[in-house]
Order: C-alpha cells, then structure tokens, then sequence
C-alpha cells in the first residue's frame, strides 16, 4: 500500500532536529520541532498546519522568526504545541518585533498556541491584526491528545530534560488505499471526490448514506452511490501508520516507561542517540540518550523502523560509530539468547 505519512529529517543528524512529515495528496504538512529550518523550501514551510516543539532550547525553536516572515500577510492560522513555559516563549519572540503596521495588511494571520501541562493544557491566541497581544488563555482538560483530524491524531507524553519536554506520536487512524483498476472498470476518473470520499470514511459517516460525486469524464455529471457499497467496491482499508518523535530525555525509569508507550508499534521511530554508551555518564548529565540506549528502546517499543539524530558533535565524521551501536543493541534487546 501506497504510505499517506512522509517523514524525513530536515536537517542532518549532527544539525538541529526536526522532523517533516508530509501528507501525500494533501495540500498540508507537520512539523515536530522547529530548529534551524533554512533546508526546507518555502513551499514546504507554507503548507505546514501544525508544529508541535518538544522545547525551547535554542536548537529546537530558533527557526520560529523564518516561519512568522514567511506567513506573515497570508490569510493563514498556525498551530503551535510546547511544554509549560510555551506561551510566554512565543510571546516573548514576537514582542521582539514592531506591528505598527500588520493591523492594516488585507489578509489576517494568527497563531493558535496550545501549552502542555501534566493534567491541562493552555489555549492562547496571538492575531496579526491584534499587533500579536496575547488573547485571553483558555484552560482545557489534558487526555494525551494534542490535536486530532478526520484523519489522524497526534499524541504526546512529557519527559524530564531536566525541565518538561515533549514526545510526539502521529498516527494515521486507517489508511484508505483506492483501486484504480476498479475506478476504470466502473467508469470512474481520479478527481477531487476522492479526497471528499476519504475524508466521508475518517468521520465515520454511515455506510448506507449517499455519496454523491461530480464524473468529470461525462460533461459534469453527477452520481450516486451508497457509502458502504463504494467504499467496498474501490477502496482497500487497512490499519494506519505510526510515526514517533523523541530527543532530549534522560535514561531513567519514569522516561523509559512513558517513551516505550507512545512508541510502542510505530512503523517508524525517530529517536535521538547523542553519545556513544562510552560517554554514557556525560549523557546523563546533559539528558540525552546514547545510542545503545536507542537501540534498546526501539526493542522494547517493537517498532518497524528506526532512525537515530541529534548526534553530539564530538563524533563529527564517525556517525557510523553511533549507527552500529544503536543496531547492537537492538539485536541483543531482540535476541539476548545469540549474544
């Protein structure tokens, strides 16, 4: 089956993280973290909806001045996800800036920023046309889910950095694969009614309801079919993909337990692997993992595929040391019985 979810880092594994996740056949894309973003064309930024940050620290947040130039004038609304601190971060970035002139452009853009507690989470918005002042904050229950679609969810669990940080989970909540062989044979052409036929199944319409679609094929003609029926005629429905997102996190119990449950099943983990398990005393102290502790994460939350980033400089040009040990310790993870 043809994958809907397309991560890829944006920069490289000794660079700032981030991970940008397209959605093919859509016209939007995510972004877990916002570091240095400078690889990313402006067409790829602009059709970013949601960015979810782990933290603050300078290599995950410093691409937040591109992103606003950017999208400033466009008619356009961000959301925005981070730990507690998080609001008064983006407010503190855009009170750098003089707005005595955006309450005048045609077009309104706005920031929708939501900070994560450990049982709240903090609504704020920030309008272009207000001279981005703070709204007034909206205090709302926390249950894991950031944000939710139709289509896909995106959950989180907090980690100890020595201050809050984010992990990130999206997954796709099915995945419907259209059968173009039976599309010809009932007459039917590829069109914008697929995108409506999809987005009918995700909201969990009834099956006998009436999907109405335009066949462009025949002078705009309009056609009738039940739910169900179609649904079962062109359309293969099978589980959706997972994909996780987690840096910056000591190695210990309470992190061990909370990264393992949101990764567990992934079909791709992205995971941090700062030092070597040489330096593994220099990792705890700094809050990062090395990479036989990745590796033996990716075990335990029995994931697909894996990719490890955010390498600490010191092995510049032996990115291939921290890859093979990260890899060693999967397989003893899986297979202790060979070591």
């Amino acid at each position: 089956m043809r994958p809907s979810l397309h991560p890829r880092l944006i920069n490289g594994p000794f660079d700032d993280p981030g991970l940008y996740i397209d959605f093919i056949s859509e016209k939007y894309a995510i972004l877990f973290d916002l570091g240095e973003i400078d690889s990313l064309s402006s067409k790829d930024i602009l059709k970013i909806s949601h960015i979810f940050v782990t933290h603050t620290h300078i290599d995950h947040f410093s691409g937040f001045d591109r992103l606003i130039r950017l999208f400033l004038g466009r008619n356009k609304t961000l959301s925005l996800y981070g730990p507690q601190g998080f609001i008064n971060n983006v407010a503190g970035k855009l009170a750098g800036y003089s707005w005595n002139l955006v309450d005048r452009y045609v077009n309104s853009f706005s920031l929708n920023i939501t900070e994560i507690h450990p049982d709240s989470l903090i609504r704020c918005r920030f309008s272009c046309r207000n001279r981005f002042l703070p709204e007034t904050p909206v205090v709302e229950p926390f249950n894991a889910v950031l944000a939710e679609t139709p289509g896909w969810l995106v959950s989180t669990v907090i980690l100890d950095h020595e201050i809050p940080c984010l992990a990130f989970s999206i997954q796709e909540k099915f995945h419907v694969n259209i059968k173009k062989d039976r599309l010809e044979s009932m007459g039917l052409e590829v069109g914008p009614w697929i995108m409506d036929f999809k987005q009918a199944l995700f909201a969990g319409n009834d099956p006998s309801s009436i999907f109405q679609l335009v066949d462009t094929k025949h002078t705009d003609r309009h056609i009738s079919y039940e739910l169900g029926h179609l649904s079962r005629e062109i359309a293969t429905i099978t589980p959706g993909q997972k994909v996780t997102y987690i840096t910056d996190a000591v190695f210990s119990k309470a992190n061990i337990d909370k990264m393992v449950d949101l990764a567990r099943g992934s079909d791709h983990l992205f995971i941090e692997a700062t030092f070597l398990e040489a330096h593994r005393q220099i990792a705890e102290d700094k809050y990062h993992l090395t990479a036989w502790q990745a590796g033996t994460l990716v075990a335990m939350a029995k994931v697909r595929q894996f990719t490890i980033f955010h390498h600490s400089p010191r092995y510049t040009g032996q990115e291939y040391l921290l890859t093979e040990e990260a890899i060693r310790a999967y397989n003893r993870a899986v297979n202790p019985h060979d070591q």
